[in-house]
C-alpha cells in the first residue's frame, strides 16, 4: 500500500513496452445438430485436435439460443478489487521490492523518493538486480562497469548516465543491501578495533503523504539527546562504543530507547533523522517478519446486475473515450498488456467471480426452478449443454461424487467488465471445464496445452522466484498472470481466442488458461470429467500432496463408489475403475505393511465418508484421507495420511491407531467385480493392444484390423482412446494400401510428357523412403511393401545414373531423354528431373548451335540472336557458357562486317571495285550467313560482268539497241560499284530519250492516242477482219519466215530481234505491204457501201455505227462517211490538205525538213532503237514517194502546187444533197495514180506533191489533157463516162436542192414549235462550232433525219437571227462552201427568189472573194 502511494505520488507516463503480439488462434469447432445433440461424444471426438492447444471454442447451431433464466432482481454480489499493476508476476515483484525499500527507509526516519534518470523513474528493482549479477556494489565500482549497467538498462550512452545511476545506488539501495546482507549488525568497539569509514550523504526527504503527527522540539529533544545528569548518566550509553560522551551525538531509538553515537551507526549518520528511527536491531525484528499472501480484496459496496453493468460501462466508455461497442477487442487487448505490465499505472476493476449459482439461480434454465420456461424452451431444460446438467452426466465421472461442490459440480457465475481478468491456473483435480458466455461483451482467453504445464511453472519460477518463495502454491491462488508474449519467448506454447455471446469455451485437463473481459458481461462455468481423465486424477492427488494442498473432493472414495455399482458401469467405465483400483490396492497394500512395520498395530475401522472432508484431512499435506488414516490418542481430531505417518506427533509409534475404511480382503472383491464387468471389453482391449505393438513377422494384416474394429462396433463398446488408436492405425494402414498400389502401378494425374509438373498426390524420394519406413514400422503387415523397396531401389539407381550424367558436360541427348523416360514410370517426385530437363534444353541447344555452324549458309544473324536469346533463358553451364561466348563472337564479328559491308553498299558516290574486292576478300574466313556480304560479293561479279559488257559495246562493230542500251545503264545503276562507263551510257540513254520525245513533240498529235512507234510504222492494223489476199510477193516472203506482225507488240519485237538496220527495214518493207493491201480492201468496201441501195438504214458509217444523216464527210483515205457532228471538220473551208478520218489521219504531218534533223541526230549517236528504224524507213519511203509522184506529175503534165490552188473553187469539195453520193474525181483515174495518192497521204510526212497531185485530182484532169498527155486515145472509156456523169449531176444542182428544200420544208414546220425552245437555250459557241460542222450534205438527203440533224437544221446562223415563230417557217440554203439553211426572213430573202436564184451567203461571199 505503501509504495502504492509513494508511486501514485511520483506518477509520470514512463517509456510505453513492446507493443502486445496475439498469440495464435485456438481452434473452433461448429457441430452439426446431430453432433450437438450428445456434448461429451463431441467433446471426445474433438479432443485429439483440441487438447493439443489446451483449450478450444464451441459455436453451438445458430438455432440453439436458450433463455438467460438468472434472477436478475436477486442477483446481489460483492466483487473483487483488481489493481491491474498487481497481476502480473514480474511487476508484483517489483512492487514487492519497493515496498521494502519504502520500509526500510520509514523505518529509518526517512520517506522514499524515486528519482527520474533521463526523464523517465528509475527502475531501482532493475538496477538492483544488475548490479547484484555484475558482483555487487564494491566490483562495480573498482571494474567501472557503471556505464555498462546503464547500457543493460536502455540508457543512450555518452550521457554520464553512469555516475547519476551510481549516486543513486549508493543513495538508496547500497544501505539497503547492507541491510540485508547483515553487515549493519552492530559488534563492540573493542571488536572493531579499526572503524570501517563509509560515506554517506543525506538523503532528501519527501513527506509522505499520509499525515505525520507533529512532534514538538521539547519531544525532540527528549527522544533523541539526553543530557548526562547524576542521575541518568549511567541510563545512556552508546551501546556499540560504551561511552556516554559526545552526548549531543547520541541517537535514541524509537522502538527500544536503546542508545546509539551517529559516528558509531554502519554506516554513520551525519544528520539527525527528523521521523522516528529504529536501531538496527529493531530494523532486523520488523524486517524479518514474513510478508502476507497476496490475495483480491473485497470491494466495499454490494452490486446488483444492473448497477455493475452501469459502473462497467461507465468506466468503458470514460477510459477510452468512446461507446463501449464501438471499441475494438484488439485496443482493449494491447491496452490490458501494457496496464498490466506498467507499474506507473494504477487502473483498477472489480470482478464478480465465483457467485454461486445455488443461491441466485443459474443462466440456464432448471427443473422447478424460478424462472418459468415456455413450451418452446422445455427442449433446454434436459439438453447436455445446459452447465446444470453437464457435470452430473452419466459420461461424467463426478456423478460418482457424493457431495455437491459449487464451482465443480453446480456451475459458478461470472460478471465481469472492462480489463477484469481471470489469472493462469488450472481447474481442480485437473478437470475439464466448460464456460458459456449468455450475454454481453467478449471474453479473450489464453491456454496452454496439458503438456506444457510443467514448462508454464518453470518459467513463471524463473522469473519470479521472490513470489514462489513466499507462496509456494501462487499458481492455485489464480492471483497471478504474466505476459503470453514472455511465455511463448521461452517456448510455452500459448493460444488465444475471443468467446462472445452464444458460445462455449472448452479447457481440457491441466491446461493452464486465463483471460480478461472486453466489457460488462455475464458468463457461466462448472467442471466435469471423462474417463480419459482418471489416471490424470490420480497423478493430480500426488501432486497434490507435495503441494500439501486441499483436495476437492477423494478420489478413493470416488472409486470405491464406482467399484460398488459396477455391475451398472460401462465397460470402458469398468476397466478405467479397475486399473485405478489396481493400483490404488496394490500402494494400499504397501502403504499398509509399511505402517505395521513401522510398530502400529493397532486398527480400527472407520467410516470416513460420513465424515466432512475438513475433518478427515492429513495434518501434514491436507489430502483427504478414505482408505486409512494414522490417529494418536495424543491428539484428538487429528490425523494423517499413511505417507506422513512421521509428522502426527512425538508419540512412539506403538501408540498410533491405524483406522480403515475397508479391509484389504474387502477391497480386492470389490476389484474383481469391475474386472468381471470390464473383462470382455480387456480381452477385445488385449487382443487390440497386442495387436497394435506386434512387431516384424508377427503382425497382423489389415483384415484383421478391420474385423476388431467391426466387432467393437458389434459389441458397442465405447469410443475411447484405444479404439480411435485402432481405427486411426486402420486407416493410416488403408492409406498406405491405396498409396503403394498407386505408386506401384505408376498411375498419376499429369505426366511430365504432357508438360506437367508434381501432382499433389506424388512423393519425394525421401517420402517415398520414409514411406517404406513407415510400411515396415505400422502395426499392419502391407503385402506392397517389399515391392514399394524394390521401387526405391530402383529410384535410388535411377539418381544415380541421373548424377553421372549430370557430371558429364557432352551427355547427348538421347541420353537423357532415355533416363527421363525411365522416370515416367516412377509417381514420385525426382529432384533430378528438372535438372535433367535442364539439361536436356541445354544439350538440345548445343546441338543446334553445331548442326548451324556445320552449315554456315543457314546460320543467320537473326538465328545467331536466337540462339543466344534462348541460351540466355537456359540455366547457366559450362557448355552452354562456351557456346555462348563462341556464338557472342560470331556475332558481334558478322555484325561488324554486315554493317561495314551495308555502309559500302550505301555509300555515293559507290566505292571503286578494288575496295570492294578487298573487302570481300577479309570476309571469305566468316562462318555464317551474312547478306550483305553475299550482296557485296554478287555486286562485285555483276560489277565484272557489265565492265565486260560494256567493254564489248564500245568496242563492238555493230549499232547496239536501245532497249539493250537501257536495260544496261538500268543494271549498272543497280550495282554499288563505281563504273566508269556507266556515265557514257547514261548520257546517250539520256540523248535517247530526248530524241523520243522531240519526235512525239514533232509527230503526235495533242492528247492522241497513238505512240510513236504506231505513228511512224506503216499501219499494221488496217482491214483486221477482211478478207486475208495477199500479193504473190508477200505469200512468197511468208514462206521464208513465218514473222507474226498482227499488233505493235509484234511490229516492236521483229525490230528489236533485227540485227541491223537494213533487215529492220526489211521488216518495215513488209508491214508496208501489208498496209497498202489491206487499205485497198477496206477503201474498196467502203465505197460499195455507199452505193444507194434500197434499205439505207441497215447500213453503219461514222464512228457511232448509226446510219447516215445530216451533214456527212468522206475520207480521203478510207472512204468511209462521217457524221460532220462525229468528227471534226476543217476549220477553213479552203483548206488544201484532203480530209482524213481521225482514224486515217495519225500524226500532225510535219515537213520533211523537220524530220532529216531528227533522223540525223539519231545516226549520231549510234544507237538503234524501234521508233528510229521507222523513222528511217518513213523517211526512206517519203523521198521513194516523192520521186515517184514528180516522175507522175510530168508524165501526166499536172500543174505546180500554187496554180492548182488558186483554180480550185473548193479543195475539200461540197457533197450534195442528192439521193445518191458525189462520185469523186479520184474515181475516175487510173489504178497508179489512185495508188500513188493513197499511199502519198499515208505517209506521215506533208510534202507539196501530196497537196499537188490532190488538187490535181479534185480539179480534174481534163482540162490539162494536151500539157498531161500525149494521146487522147489512151484514156479509159470508162473515165469518160464518168467525168461526163460528174458534169451532168452539176448542171441539175439547183433543180435538186430545191426539190429537196421542198421535202424537207413540211417536216421543219411540224417541229418548228417543238424546237423553239430549245433553240433559245442553245449555247451560241455551240451552234458556230456545230454550223462549220455541217459544211456537206448527206449522201442520202432524202432519209428522215434523227433528232439530233432536225435540230442542227433548226438553228439559223445568221447573225441577229429574228428566231421566227409559227406554223410555217421559210428557209433558203446557201449555194456556196458552207451549205447552211437560213430563216428567209433573217437573210431578207424572198420565197419566188430562193427558187429562182442561187443564194451565197455572206461568209461564203467573203471567202470566195465575191
Amino acid at each position: 500500500a505503501l509504495c502504492a502511494t509513494v508511486l501514485h505520488g511520483a506518477h509520470q507516463s514512463g517509456p510505453r513496452p513492446d507493443e502486445f503480439k496475439p498469440p495464435q488462434e485456438c481452434p473452433v469447432f461448429e457441430p452439426s445438430w446431430e453432433e450437438f445433440a450428445d456434448p461429451f461424444a463431441y467433446i471426445n471426438k474433438i479432443r485429439p485436435i483440441a487438447e493439443k492447444t489446451g483449450i478450444c471454442k464451441v459455436r453451438p447451431p445458430p438455432d440453439w439460443q436458450p433463455p438467460f433464466a438468472c434472477d436478475v432482481d436477486r442477483l446481489h454480489f460483492t466483487p473483487r478489487i483488481q489493481r491491474l499493476n498487481e497481476l502480473e508476476a514480474q511487476t508484483r515483484v517489483k512492487l514487492n521490492f519497493l515496498d521494502q525499500i519504502a520500509k526500510f527507509w520509514e523505518l529509518q526516519g526517512c520517506s522514499l523518493k524515486i528519482p527520474h534518470v533521463e526523464r523517465k523513474i528509475l527502475d531501482l528493482y532493475q538496477l538492483n538486480k544488475n548490479v547484484a549479477d555484475e558482483g555487487g556494489f564494491d566490483i562495480v565500482c573498482r571494474d567501472r562497469r557503471w556505464t555498462a549497467i546503464a547500457l543493460k538498462m536502455g540508457f543512450a550512452p555518452g550521457k554520464a548516465v553512469g555516475s547519476h545511476l551510481r549516486s543513486h545506488y549508493e543513495r538508496l539501495l547500497y544501505p539497503y543491501n547492507l541491510f540485508q546482507s547483515g553487515a549493519n549488525l552492530l559488534v563492540s568497539w573493542t571488536d572493531a578495533p579499526t572503524p570501517i569509514i563509509f560515506q554517506w550523504f543525506h538523503i532528501p526527504i519527501l513527506v509522505k503523504q499520509e499525515p505525520i503527527e507533529p512532534v514538538s522540539e521539547a519531544d525532540k529533544n527528549k527522544s533523541r539527546y539526553k543530557k548526562k545528569t547524576s542521575l541518568d548518566v549511567d541510563l545512556y550509553m552508546c551501546l556499540v562504543c560504551g561511552s556516554g560522551s559526545d552526548e549531543d551525538r547520541l541517537l535514541l531509538c524509537d522502538g527500544c530507547d536503546a542508545s546509539y553515537h551517529t559516528f558509531c551507526l554502519i554506516p554513520p549518520l551525519h544528520d539527525i533523522p527528523k521521523g522516528d528511527w529504529r536501531c538496527p536491531k529493531c530494523l532486523t525484528q520488523e524486517c524479518s517478519k514474513p510478508q502476507e499472501a497476496f490475495g483480491f480484496e473485497q470491494a466495499y459496496r454490494d452490486y446488483s446486475l444492473r448497477a455493475f453493468g452501469e459502473m462497467a460501462d461507465s468506466f468503458k466508455s470514460d477510459y477510452f473515450n468512446m461507446p463501449v461497442h464501438m471499441v475494438p477487442t484488439e485496443l482493449v487487448e494491447k491496452e490490458f498488456w501494457r496496464l498490466v505490465s506498467t507499474i506507473e499505472e494504477d487502473v483498477t476493476v472489480e470482478y464478480g467471480a465465483d457467485i454461486a449459482s445455488k443461491e441466485f439461480g443459474s443462466g440456464f434454465p432448471i427443473k422447478n426452478g424460478r424462472f418459468k420456461v415456455s413450451e418452446k424452451d422445455e427442449k433446454y431444460l434436459k439438453c447436455g449443454w445446459n452447465l446444470n446438467n453437464m457435470a452430473m452426466m452419466d459420461p461424467s465421472v463426478l456423478t460418482h461424487v457424493t457431495a455437491d461442490i459449487c464451482g465443480m459440480t453446480l456451475p459458478w457465475l461470472y460478471v465481469g467488465m472492462c480489463f477484469s481478468s481471470f489469472c493462469w491456473h488450472i481447474e481442480d483435480h485437473w478437470s475439464y471445464s466448460i464456460n458459456y458466455l449468455h450475454w454481453g461483451e467478449p471474453k479473450t482467453w489464453y491456454g496452454a496445452p496439458g503438456f506444457a504445464a510443467e514448462q508454464l511453472e518453470a518459467v513463471m519460477k524463473k522469473l519470479a522466484p521472490e513470489l514462489f518463495q513466499i507462496q509456494p502454491d501462487l499458481l492455485h491462488q489464480l492471483v497471478t498472470i504474466m505476459n503470453p508474449n514472455t511465455l511463448m519467448s521461452y517456448g510455452v506454447p500459448i493460444y488465444r481466442t475471443n468467446q462472445c455471446a452464444g458460445e462455449f469455451v472448452i479447457t481440457f485437463p491441466r491446461a493452464y488458461h486465463s483471460g480478461f473481459n472486453q466489457g460488462f458481461n455475464f458468463a457461466e462455468a462448472v467442471n466435469f470429467c471423462t474417463v480419459d481423465w482418471m489416471a490424470l486424477g490420480r497423478q493430480c492427488v500426488d501432486h497434490y500432496r507435495l503441494l500439501h494442498r486441499y483436495c476437492v473432493f477423494s478420489h478413493d472414495e470416488m472409486i470405491c463408489q464406482m467399484a460398488s455399482k459396477a455391475n451398472s458401469l460401462d465397460v470402458v467405465l469398468a476397466s478405467a475403475v479397475q486399473k485405478d483400483m489396481k493400483d490404488m490396492v496394490r500402494e494400499e497394500q504397501d502403504l499398509r505393511d509399511k505402517v505395521r512395520k513401522m510398530g502400529v498395530l493397532r486398527c480400527e475401522q472407520a467410516e470416513y465418508d460420513l465424515l466432512q472432508d475438513d475433518e478427515r484431512q492429513c495434518a501434514k499435506c491436507r489430502t483427504t484421507c478414505f482408505l486409512s488414516a494414522i490417529t494418536c490418542p495424543c491428539s484428538p481430531g487429528q490425523l494423517v495420511c499413511l505417507h506422513h505417518i512421521q509428522d502426527l506427533c512425538s508419540c512412539p509409534l506403538t501408540n498410533y491407531t491405524l483406522n480403515y475404511r475397508f479391509t484389504l480382503d474387502d477391497l480386492y472383491p470389490m476389484m474383481n467385480v469391475v474386472k468381471q464387468r470390464a473383462e470382455t471389453y480387456d480381452e477385445w482391449a488385449s487382443r487390440v493392444t497386442e495387436t497394435l505393438e506386434a512387431k516384424l513377422d508377427k503382425k497382423k494384416s489389415l483384415s484383421v484390423f478391420r474385423s476388431l474394429i467391426n466387432e467393437s462396433e458389434s459389441k458397442m463398446f465405447p469410443d475411447n482412446d484405444l479404439l480411435r488408436q485402432l481405427r486411426l492405425v486402420t486407416q493410416d494402414a488403408e492409406k498406405c494400401f491405396s498409396v503403394a498400389q498407386q505408386l506401384l502401378n505408376g498411375k498419376r494425374q499429369t505426366r511430365y510428357r504432357c508438360g506437367g509438373g508434381k501432382t499433389q498426390s506424388q512423393l519425394t524420394v525421401q517420402e517415398l523412403r520414409s514411406f517404406v519406413r513407415q510400411l515396415y514400422n505400422i502395426p499392419c503387415s502391407l503385402p506392397q511393401a517389399p515391392k514399394l523397396k524394390d521401387l526405391l531401389n530402383c529410384i535410388e539407381d535411377f539418381q544415380q545414373h541421373s548424377e553421372k550424367v549430370l557430371m558429364d558436360e557432352a551427355t547427348s541427348t538421347a541420353v537423357i531423354q532415355s533416363l527421363l523416360d525411365v522416370s515416367f514410370d516412377f509417381d514420385v517426385e525426382l529432384p533430378e528431373l528438372p535438372i535433367l530437363r535442364e539439361r536436356l534444353e541445354q544439350a538440345r541447344w548445343l546441338e543446334g548451335v553445331q548442326q548451324t555452324s556445320a552449315q554456315p549458309s543457314t546460320l543467320t544473324l537473326e538465328t545467331m540472336r536466337r540462339l543466344i536469346d534462348q541460351g540466355v533463358g537456359l540455366t547457366p553451364h559450362p557448355s552452354v557458357e562456351k557456346g555462348m561466348a563462341h556464338l557472342q563472337e560470331l556475332l558481334t564479328v558478322s555484325e561488324h562486317w554486315e554493317e561495314k559491308t551495308s555502309i559500302l553498299l550505301k555509300a555515293r558516290p559507290p566505292p571503286s571495285i578494288e575496295v570492294l574486292s578487298e573487302a570481300a576478300e577479309k570476309m571469305v574466313g566468316i562462318p555464317a550467313y551474312l547478306p550483305n556480304c553475299l550482296m557485296l560479293k554478287d555486286s562485285i561479279s555483276r560489277a565484272r560482268e557489265w565492265l565486260q559488257e560494256a567493254e564489248a559495246f564500245q568496242d563492238g562493230e555493230s549499232i547496239p539497241l536501245f532497249d539493250k542500251l537501257s536495260d544496261m545503264v538500268l543494271r549498272g545503276q543497280a550495282i554499288p560499284v563505281q563504273l566508269d562507263p556507266l556515265k557514257h551510257l547514261e548520257f546517250l540513254v539520256t540523248e535517247l530519250q530526248a530524241w523520243k520525245e522531240s519526235a512525239a513533240e514533232t509527230f503526235l498529235i495533242k492528247n492522241s492516242h497513238f505512240t510513236l512507234l504506231e505513228v511512224l510504222c506503216p499501219r499494221f492494223e488496217v482491214g483486221a477482219g477482211s478478207p486475208k489476199r495477199k500479193s504473190k510477193k508477200a505469200k512468197d516472203c511468208s514462206k521464208k519466215k513465218m514473222v507474226k506482225l498482227d499488233c505493235l507488240s509484234d511490229v516492236e519485237k521483229a525490230l528489236l530481234e533485227t540485227k541491223d538496220t537494213t533487215s529492220a527495214l526489211a521488216t518495215l518493207g513488209e508491214v508496208r505491204l501489208r498496209e497498202m493491201w489491206a487499205l485497198s480492201s477496206i477503201r474498196a468496201a467502203n465505197e460499195s457501201k455507199l452505193l444507194p441501195t434500197a434499205d439505207c438504214m441497215d447500213l453503219k458509217v461514222c464512228v457511232c455505227q448509226n446510219p447516215p444523216m445530216g451533214a456527212m464527210l468522206q475520207c480521203e483515205l478510207c472512204r468511209d462517211a462521217f457524221h460532220s457532228v462525229c468528227v471534226r471538220a476543217p476549220s477553213d473551208s479552203r483548206s488544201t490538205q484532203a480530209w482524213l478520218c481521225p482514224d486515217c489521219r495519225r500524226s500532225e504531218k510535219p515537213s520533211l525538213d523537220k524530220v532529216l534533223p531528227l533522223l540525223a541526230s539519231l545516226q549520231r549517236i549510234q544507237v538503234r532503237l524501234p521508233e528510229g528504224d521507222a523513222l528511217h524507213y518513213l523517211v526512206e519511203r517519203t523521198v521513194s514517194w516523192q520521186q515517184r509522184a514528180r516522175q507522175v506529175s510530168a508524165s501526166c503534165g499536172l500543174p505546180d502546187l500554187e496554180e492548182s490552188f488558186r483554180s480550185s473553187p473548193s479543195p475539200v469539195g461540197k457533197v450534195s444533197h442528192t439521193p445518191s453520193l458525189k462520185c469523186s474525181y479520184l474515181s475516175i483515174l487510173n489504178v497508179e495514180l489512185e495508188e500513188l495518192m493513197v499511199e502519198g497521204l499515208l505517209l506521215q510526212v506533208s510534202l507539196p506533191e501530196i497537196t499537188q497531185l490532190y488538187h490535181a485530182l479534185l480539179n480534174g484532169l481534163g482540162t490539162h489533157h494536151t500539157h498531161g498527155r500525149t494521146s487522147q486515145q489512151e484514156d479509159d472509156p470508162s473515165d469518160c463516162d464518168k467525168r461526163k456523169q460528174c458534169n451532168s449531176q452539176g448542171r441539175k444542182k439547183k433543180a435538186k436542192r430545191r426539190l429537196e428544200r421542198e421535202a424537207l420544208e413540211t417536216e421543219r414546220r411540224d417541229k418548228a414549235k417543238k424546237l423553239q425552245n430549245k433553240r433559245q437555250k442553245m449555247n451560241k459557241e455551240k451552234n458556230l462550232e456545230r454550223r462549220a460542222a455541217s459544211t456537206s450534205s448527206s449522201p442520202r438527203s432524202d432519209f428522215s433525219q434523227s433528232d439530233d440533224s432536225e435540230e442542227e437544221m433548226a438553228m439559223c446562223p445568221a447573225e441577229g437571227c429574228q428566231q421566227p415563230e409559227g406554223d410555217e417557217v421559210d428557209w433558203v440554203q446557201c449555194d456556196g462552201s458552207c451549205n447552211q439553211w437560213f430563216h428567209q426572213v433573217c437573210v431578207g430573202v424572198t420565197a419566188e427568189l430562193a427558187e429562182k436564184e442561187d443564194y451565197v451567203c455572206v461568209g461564203c461571199t467573203i471567202s470566195d472573194g465575191r
